[in-house]
């Protein structure tokens, strides 16, 4: 267990001698919040590599484990692996467990579904991303000019792409077929429409970060922590 959690430490904080050479320098980040993999893999990693003579397990690679700030608030989604890493490490304590382990050379491990970090973290600013699932939300299904709702919609620039009109928040809008075909090229003066409001930003919902890192279902065990969120409306991401 020493020589684990020396391992730990030492990946941690991204010693090359303690880490594979052919890992991700992502993997080596010391930061649970920053570069993660977990943002680019969405908690779909295998669990190779995490002490010597690990088993490869596509199984532990699919539980992507919710990390709570000291204060018990949602913070981040990690891997397995960087969950067990920080726990090693005494940077953080288990609260859950999925009904699996990992198993390493010498030890075995519960697999952690949701942690907590014993210190506590300040939360990063977060911007929604602008997309197109994002502008829907946003104009609540609704077409921005005619104000059918309907969940076959299209993005619309308000001042159009060929006439220098920019792809942001405050340019675009949510239109219906019909409306995005009339006013095709032209401004709205030209076209003759209005909008039903000016488009905006968008604020983050309170578990933005947490929803935006999955593509599965949340975990049961999760649900106690995630008070607020509309279980129905992720399972059907």
């Amino acid at each position: 267990m020493r020589a684990t959690l020396e391992w730990a430490q030492c990946a941690l904080i991204g010693d090359s001698r303690c880490v594979d050479s052919t890992e991700d320098s992502a993997e080596r980040d010391a930061n649970v919040l920053d570069n993660d993999p977990l943002q680019r893999h969405n908690g779909h990693l295998s669990l190779d590599g995490l002490s010597e003579g690990i088993s490869r397990s596509s199984q532990n690679g699919y539980h992507p484990v919710l990390v709570l700030n000291q204060n018990y608030e949602p913070l981040h989604v990690a891997t397995v692996r960087r969950a067990l890493v920080l726990w090693l490490a005494g940077k953080a304590e288990i609260l859950d467990t999925y009904d699996h382990e990992v198993a390493s050379a010498q030890h075995r491990f519960p697999a952690p579904s949701v942690i907590r970090l014993y210190t506590l973290v300040k939360r990063p600013l977060v911007r929604v991303r602008l997309t197109r699932r994002e502008v829907f939300l946003r104009d609540n299904f609704t077409c921005q000019y005619c104000g059918v709702r309907t969940h076959d919609l299209t993005i619309d620039h308000v001042i159009p792409r060929s006439r220098g009109g920019p792809h942001t928040w405050e340019n675009v809008v949510s239109a219906c077929r019909t409306c995005n075909h009339r006013k095709g090229g032209k401004s709205l003066a030209e076209a003759r429409m209005r909008l039903l409001r000016p488009p905006f930003e968008p604020p983050p919902s309170r578990y933005y970060t947490i929803q935006r890192l999955l593509r599965s279902p949340v975990h049961e065990s999760w649900l106690k922590f995630l008070p607020d969120l509309d279980v129905k409306s992720q399972r059907s991401r």
